[in-house]
């Protein structure tokens, strides 16, 4: 673990090992413990970038999926309420992740939904045409506002992002509604649940601004 300013960056999640199992008598911690561990690793990942002004420590946190793994970011972050803010940093991690593994995909959905989505896309600030590159550059710049920019916009960006990407996704079940009907509802169904995270995300911008997101 490294510091900056006087406050910890944990370059891996806390875990529990065998010392600690033995502390709790042999167990795992219990919900509540839980719940504290995830909401204390993400006020601290956070506010320790933000205190850094460091451009090698934004991208070290930017990348912090490529050195842990998705799975251990979900272990720790997934199961908090959406609008909350480890709720929040699993959506952005996951959503980054996404097109950084899909970018073909990501690129042909965004596409598709820019011309439904017209104030959404100028928020989201990608640039014409949605190139996959372009998708993944924006991903990590939404996610470095996180830790040196206005998180709020940061936030809101992701919503915008996710609203035109489900807009895509709703467009393209359309056009293969009848060729592909398994594959429509599963866009339908992913591009729904989409456009409820933009929707979280944006309601955590407001919270951050009102000093609610914990």
């Amino acid at each position: 673990m490294s510091s900056d300013g006087g406050r910890p960056l944990p370059r891996r999640p806390v875990r529990f090992g065998p010392d600690a199992l033995e502390a709790h008598g042999g167990t795992l911690p219990g919900p509540a413990e839980t719940t504290e561990v995830a909401h204390q690793t993400a006020a601290i990942l956070v506010g320790a970038g933000r205190s850094a002004h460091d451009p090698e420590v934004t991208s070290r946190l930017v990348g912090l999926v490529d050195d842990l793994g998705l799975s251990t970011v979900a272990d720790l972050w997934a199961a908090r309420p959406a609008r909350s803010l480890p709720g929040a940093l699993w959506r952005l991690y996951a959503l980054r992740e996404w097109v950084r593994r899909s970018p073909e995909q990501a690129s042909r959905e965004y596409g598709s939904g820019i011309r439904f989505t017209d104030v959404a896309h100028a928020v989201a600030g990608i640039a014409e045409p949605p190139l996959p590159e372009e998708l993944q550059r924006v991903a990590d710049q939404i996610l470095a506002g996180v830790f040196d920019g206005d998180l709020a916009v940061a936030l809101e960006r992701a919503a915008a992002f996710c609203a035109v990407i489900a807009a895509g996704r709703a467009e393209l079940a359309h056009d293969s509604d009848v060729l592909d009907p398994s594959g429509a509802t599963d866009l339908t169904r992913t591009g729904a649940a989409l456009l409820a995270t933009g929707e979280d995300l944006r309601a955590c911008a407001n919270l951050w601004r009102s000093g609610d997101l914990d």
